[in-house]
């Protein structure tokens, strides 16, 4: 069922030297193709991304969001799916949650680390962080979502077409659900074990989660 549509899996890299020739060696034949972000890397990231494959684009404004939206501005595919290069989300997962899609005739599913196979997959500041997040997202959006800061996602090209993005950070994880479930995009969340991660945490745990929160405020009220 899968071969019946074309996949691209994005993956968003900011020195992801030490995971990405590991998650890339995973991902599935079925996918078509593997775009890779370079957002400013200065190791071996995207070299590595060339030696296994992958289409390698270049995103010099600094932040998830911009290098997400690099990613969907070239993609071609018909599905698009999403993951980070550091290894903390199941590439073997994949092609499971391509056929939910497609079975269920959903249109955007959001990967589900909650509960965590793996407790010790998440350190107790990003756990809380995500809690504090979802629950948010649960009181001003009325959805009962578990996990809105996912960074896994699959879902058809067109539904970029429905949707509004504007956040050029983190937020942008939070904001995409959002608007998939404002603009009554077919959506379900659906559980993926989630691993700890190769080489060394980006995010900045107090700063990105406050203007994540202050972002879910904006979202509460934007048209």
């Amino acid at each position: 069922m899968i071969r019946q549509k074309s996949i691209t899996v994005i993956i968003p890299c900011y020195n992801e030297e030490e995971g990405l020739e590991k998650v890339l060696a995973t991902i599935p034949k079925t996918v078509d193709s593997i775009i890779v972000v370079d957002n400013n890397s200065d190791d071996n990231t995207a070299s590595i991304a060339k030696r296994c494959g992958a289409l390698v684009f270049k995103e010099k404004q600094q932040g998830y969001g911009y290098a997400y939206k690099k990613g969907f501005s070239v993609v071609k595919s018909d599905i698009i799916v999403t993951l980070d290069g550091d290894g903390t989300y199941p590439t073997h997962e994949i092609e499971r949650l391509v056929n939910i899609l497609l079975q269920e005739n959903l249109e955007f599913i959001s990967a589900c680390r909650f509960p965590l196979s793996n407790p010790k997959s998440m350190d107790i500041v990003s756990k809380f962080g995500n809690w504090v997040l979802t629950t948010a997202t649960k009181i001003l959006f009325g959805k009962k979502i578990k996990d809105s800061q996912s960074g896994m996602w699959v879902f058809y090209r067109h539904v970029l077409d429905k949707i509004r993005l504007e956040s050029n950070g983190m937020a942008l994880s939070e904001e995409i659900k959002i608007e998939c479930i404002k603009r009554k995009i077919r959506f379900k969340e659906v559980h993926i074990p989630y691993y700890q991660r190769y080489g060394k945490k980006k995010i900045k745990k107090f700063q990105d989660g406050f203007r994540n929160l202050i972002f879910l405020l904006k979202l509460k009220v934007r048209k």
